[in-house]
């Protein structure tokens, strides 16, 4: 299903609309997906956004008259939990989901600097659950593109609100020091056992097809640390000589997150002992 313009109230099924923000960008693709849940009692809002007045009123008013039982969060980048904070104000709702995370991130992509203001009332673990009239949803933790990452199960119609651990467009980001290659590959294993029936991804296209996306994700990243052993054995050992010859073509502002997804490789390999780093270079175990 296509996606609606930002801001216009797009229903998916009886319990879930999807509501589009205004920050389109080349690592948000057409923006941050908000997704409002519930029927015609109290709802739940997923990833209430980036702080913009015209996309909370766009929430409040796809909300309608009904309350607003809880904000969830997926993870603390700034494109998804910063609105957080105003919409609890104007609903008196409680902020619920993932754990806060303050840092410092040196990765590519201004947007997804850490929400420092993020202050949840309650923070859930693995497999707990908030509940609302007719809805509720589940915690699955997913680390990886973040350690404080989780995607959210909707038991009653067995969709899976996957944040940026899984998207509808692109493999995600997975930038050192916070990011973790190794727990992301672990988080999509774990995600390859479930049977959900269709992702809700906060960027991208719902995921009709979650178990067949997911394998290819990690058939993907097999290729990608299969690709970075081979060029460290024909000569290639610092970072941006390897994007230039695994990634050809690629757009310059999309270089840097590039390099980052090499460097999650490559600690990930060094922990396994395939690789070891000798200052800025790498060489084979």
């Amino acid at each position: 299903m296509a996606e609606s313009p930002p801001g216009i109230p797009q229903p998916l099924e009886p319990l879930v609309t999807r509501v589009l923000a205004r920050n389109a960008s080349p690592y948000t693709h057409t923006g941050t997906q908000s997704f409002v849940v519930g029927g015609s009692g109290a709802v739940a809002i997923i990833d209430p956004g980036p702080v913009d007045d015209v996309h909370l009123d766009a929430l409040l008013a796809a909300v309608g008259d009904r309350k607003v039982a809880a904000i969830l969060c997926t993870h603390t980048h700034r494109d998804h939990s910063p609105a957080a904070k105003p919409l609890a104000e104007r609903t008196g709702a409680p902020i619920i989901g993932c754990a806060p995370l303050t840092m410092d991130d040196e990765g590519p992509r201004a947007d997804a600097a850490f929400d420092i203001d993020y202050r949840p009332d309650r923070v859930l673990a693995d497999g707990e659950a908030v509940a609302g009239d007719g809805w509720t949803l589940v915690a699955v933790a997913t680390p990886g593109h973040t350690s404080n990452h989780l995607a959210f199960a909707l038991p009653e119609s067995g969709a899976l609100f996957s944040g940026d651990h899984v998207m509808g467009w692109s493999t995600t980001i997975v930038s050192p020091p916070d990011g973790d290659m190794g727990d992301y590959m672990a988080s999509l294993d774990k995600l390859l056992g479930r049977e959900d029936r269709v992702y809700y991804p906060a960027h991208g296209d719902q995921v009709d097809n979650p178990r067949r996306l997911v394998r290819g994700m990690l058939g993907h990243r097999k290729q990608r640390e299969g690709q970075i052993a081979r060029a460290i054995e024909r000569g290639t050992h610092d970072i941006p000589a390897m994007v230039a010859v695994m990634y050809v073509g690629l757009h310059p502002k999309l270089l840097g997150a590039a390099e980052r997804s090499v460097l999650a490789h490559l600690i990930d390999m060094e922990r396994r002992g395939i690789v070891r780093r000798e200052g800025a270079t790498w060489q084979r175990m």
